[in-house]
C-alpha cells in the first residue's frame, strides 16, 4: 500500500499505542505455561503476537481454548475495522485473554510445524521453552524470518542439553527438548531475545542458570519471572535464575513505547504537542527518550503505576526545537536497537550529521535496515550512507521524494513520519507492514491531524 504524505500539518491530541509485543510475547509464554488460570488484557493484535499465541496454542492444550478465542476475536477486529490502536479509551478494545494452564510437564508435541510467520522473538523464546520438552516441535517462518541467524539461540540451548538443529544456520529449527542442566552464557551478540531464551530454558532446568551480557538489552523477561516470585539474581549485566514453575499472571500490557516513538517523533518535526498515555517506560526500552532529548528535544515521561514489574505511564511532547546531529556508538546502541529507523528519520531533519556505529545487527532484522535506512532516506531527498557496520545520516531537511519500505514495518512507519516535515510531498510504499507492530498507525496519525491520503 502507497500513500502520500503533505507537510505542514501539526499534530496535536492524547491517544494511546497498541500493546508492548516484546512484553506481550513473554507474558502469553508464561501464562500458556502457569500453573493456574492467567488473565491478560491489552495484548496487541499484531500479527506477530498473533503468530506466538498460535503456536502456543498447539503445544499447550489447556490454554488452548483461551488463545484460540483471543486469536479469533483480534483477527476479526482487524480485518473488520482496520485497527485497534486506543484500546485504553475504549476505542476498538482488544479483547481480553483468559487460559487455564497445567504447567510445563502439561506441554505437548504438535502435530504439525510451529509457523512463527515473521515473528523472531515467538521462534526464539517458544525454542528457550520446548527446549525443555520431551518431544520434537519444527519452528518454522515466512521468508524474511527464514533468513534470520539462529543458531545464536541454538547454541546455548544446545550446551543445557537439548537437541537444537538449525538449517546452515537459519530456520527451519528443530528442537529434540528433554533433561537441561544449567549454565553460565556470554553472548556473543547482546540480544534480548537470546538471553529470554535461555533464561526461559533455565526456569526448567537443574542447577543455576546465568547470562552475562556485554551491554544491556531488554529485561522484560527478568521483571515478569521476578513479579511472579522467582527465583532470579541480577547484577548488572549478570542475571541468574534456577528452576521455578510459576502461577498464573494478571495484568495490562504496557502500550509500546516502540510504537509511541513514531508519534512522538512526528510531533517533534512538526513542532507539535501531543500526549502519549499508558504506555511502558521501562528504562532499557525508553532509552532512546534520552538520545531525542540530545538531540535537542523536550519529552516529558511521568511514571504512574507498576504493572508485573513493568513502569507504565505518560509521555508529553510539547514543541520541538532545532534539532542536532548526535553519535550513537556500539555500546548504546543495544538499547535502541527498535528505534534506529525513527532516529534516523529524526537525524534527516537535525543539524549536521548523525552517526549509528556498530549497527551490524540491523542488517540481519527483518530486512537489512542499514541498506534500508540509507536508500529510503536518499528517495526523500535526504543525504545517507551505510558502510560495514555504521550508517550515516547528513541531516539538513528532505526535499521530498518516494521511499519504499518493503516488508519492513518500522521502515515504513519511520520513512511516513520523517516525510511529515518535509519540504514538499512524499510517497512512501510498504504500509501495509505496520500491522506486524502497528495494527492502526495511519489512524492514528490522521486522529492526530497528520495529512494523508492514497496514492
Amino acid at each position: 500500500m502507497r500513500v502520500r504524505v503533505i507537510p505542514g500539518a501539526p499534530l496535536s491530541g492524547s491517544i494511546s499505542v497498541p500493546g508492548d509485543k516484546s512484553i506481550a510475547h513473554r507474558w502469553l509464554i508464561l501464562a500458556a505455561t502457569a500453573r493456574g488460570r492467567s488473565r491478560l488484557a491489552g495484548l496487541p493484535p499484531s500479527l506477530d503476537v498473533r503468530s506466538g499465541a498460535r503456536c502456543l496454542a498447539h503445544v499447550s492444550l489447556e490454554a488452548r481454548p483461551g488463545l484460540d478465542a483471543w486469536t479469533r476475536g483480534v483477527a476479526a477486529e482487524a480485518e473488520g475495522h482496520g485497527f485497534t490502536w486506543n484500546i485504553r479509551s475504549g476505542h476498538g478494545a482488544s479483547p481480553i485473554l483468559e487460559v487455564e494452564g497445567e504447567g510445563r510437564d502439561a506441554l505437548r508435541a504438535p502435530e504439525a510445524s510451529l509457523d512463527c510467520g515473521n515473528a523472531g522473538t515467538t521462534m526464539r523464546l517458544l525454542a528457550g521453552v520446548l527446549a525443555a520438552a520431551p518431544f520434537r516441535s519444527v519452528l518454522v517462518g515466512d521468508e524474511s524470518l527464514t533468513r534470520r541467524p539462529m543458531e545464536r539461540v541454538a547454541e546455548p540451548l544446545r550446551a543445557m542439553g537439548a537437541g537444537v538443529r538449525t538449517t546452515d544456520g537459519h530456520a527451519p529449527l528443530t528442537v529434540d527438548g528433554g533433561n537441561l542442566t544449567g549454565i553460565t552464557f556470554a553472548p556473543s551478540v547482546p540480544s534480548a531475545q537470546v538471553k529470554s531464551a535461555v533464561l526461559l530454558a533455565g526456569l526448567a532446568a537443574e542447577g543455576p542458570t546465568t547470562v552475562v551480557e556485554s551491554a544491556a538489552t531488554r529485561d522484560h523477561t527478568e521483571r515478569a519471572i521476578q513479579a511472579l516470585g522467582g527465583p532470579i539474581d541480577i547484577d548488572g549485566t549478570k542475571t541468574t535464575i534456577a528452576r521455578f514453575q510459576n502461577g498464573g499472571l494478571e495484568g495490562t500490557v504496557p502500550g509500546d513505547v516502540s510504537s509511541a516513538a513514531f508519534l512522538l517523533a512526528g510531533a517533534i518535526l512538526t513542532s507539535s504537542a501531543i500526549e502519549i498515555t499508558g504506555v511502558g517506560l521501562n528504562p532499557t526500552r525508553s532509552h532512546f527518550l534520552d538520545v531525542v532529548e540530545r538531540m535537542g528535544a523536550s519529552i516529558e515521561r511521568v511514571t504512574e503505576e507498576q504493572v508485573l514489574g513493568e513502569p507504565v505511564g505518560t509521555l508529553r511532547v510539547r514543541t520541538g526545537s532545532e534539532l542536532r546531529g548526535t553519535t550513537v556508538d556500539a555500546r548504546e546502541l543495544p538499547l535502541v536497537i527498535d528505534e534506529v529507523p525513527i532516529l534516523a528519520a529524526l537525524a534527516a531533519h537535525a543539524r549536521g550529521e548523525t552517526w549509528f556505529v556498530g549497527a551490524g545487527e540491523l542488517r540481519v532484522k527483518e530486512s537489512d535496515r542499514l541498506r534500508g535506512l540509507a536508500v529510503g532516506l536518499r528517495g526523500l531527498g535526504g543525504h545517507a550512507g551505510d558502510e560495514g557496520n555504521d550508517l550515516v545520516v547528513a541531516g539538513g531537511g528532505l526535499p521530498g521524494g518516494r521511499a519504499d519500505g518493503g516488508t519492513d514495518h518500522r521502515l515504513a512507519m519511520a520513512f511516513a513520519i520523517a516525510a511529515l516535515a518535509g519540504e514538499g510531498p512524499s510517497e512512501v510504499d510498504g504500509m501495509e507492514a505496520a500491522d506486524v507492530s502497528f495494527p492502526g498507525f495511519l489512524a492514528a496519525l490522521r486522529r492526530l491531524g497528520a495529512d494523508l491520503e492514497p496514492a
